[in-house]
């Protein structure tokens, strides 16, 4: 079901593996995808220099290893539908499933273009001390076959590097306060991650869409720099959140 849409963009409540079944085929330029890392288990974290707890929700608990690559396979296949012929998806993850996913798209024969390295320098602290400090994701960035005549915006991404061509290793802080005063999610990605992912690969007009909206930084960005957006969630609150976010950009909130 619709839960808002105007002129630039549309929030959609509910599955996505159900939702993108009503979707023009073909008709996405740009997926951005943060799906479940499947990270609930009990766990502790460092937050604000404090011990905590992990868990995110019932929608980020593992269901066993084949239970979970079936969901991103199933994902995945309904993106592929949307997705245009010359559009790209990124996603991003953690080792606790990007494995996965990177398997699921070869198995869809997909062409992986890059493997980005987003470093965060301000990572929380192991808080176990029996292994290294988790302080990065990987983003794959990947089409629908080799041929596929994706877009690069070489240029701009070397502008945004000062000149130099723009490498796989991004040093990008964890979402800063200033990106939540309206409200936040627990797995919220910083602007400028999407900003280079966002500006790389579309052009002004182009339609993006998150099958987990999340907060809606995806949103955020995209109609910040003249795209258009599409985003689900199964969270009527954070789609509410992604609409405050996105109606404050545009001047619209009161």
């Amino acid at each position: 079901m619709h839960y808002y849409n105007d002129d630039r963009f549309k929030l959609i409540l509910g599955d996505c593996i159900n939702i993108l079944n009503d979707l023009e085929e073909k008709s996405v330029n740009m997926i951005f995808a943060d799906p479940p890392y499947k990270l609930s288990n009990g766990g502790i974290t460092c937050k604000s220099g404090k011990m905590a707890c992990v868990d995110k929700g019932e929608w980020d608990k593992s269901s066993g290893l084949y239970k979970d690559h079936e969901f991103n396979k199933q994902w995945l296949k309904k993106c592929d539908r949307v997705l245009n012929d010359n559009g790209t998806i990124w996603i991003s993850g953690t080792y606790h499933i990007i494995h996965s996913i990177a398997f699921a798209l070869m198995e869809m024969n997909y062409y992986i273009i890059n493997e980005i390295i987003w470093y965060k320098p301000n990572a929380a602290p192991n808080m176990g001390c029996r292994c290294f400090t988790a302080s990065h994701e990987t983003l794959i960035w990947a089409k629908k076959s080799k041929k596929a005549k994706h877009t690069f915006n070489y240029n701009s991404m070397k502008e945004l590097n000062g000149g130099k061509q723009m490498r796989s290793l991004w040093e990008i802080p964890t979402t800063p306060a200033r990106e939540k005063t309206l409200g936040s999610h627990p797995t919220q990605k910083p602007k400028e991650l999407l900003y280079r992912c966002i500006i790389s690969c579309t052009k002004e007009g182009d339609i993006v869409l998150d099958p987990f909206c999340g907060s809606g930084t995806t949103g955020v960005v995209a109609i910040e720099n003249g795209r258009n957006f599409i985003g689900i969630d199964t969270e009527k609150e954070y789609l509410e959140l992604t609409k405050k976010r996105i109606l404050n950009i545009k001047g619209d909130l009161t």
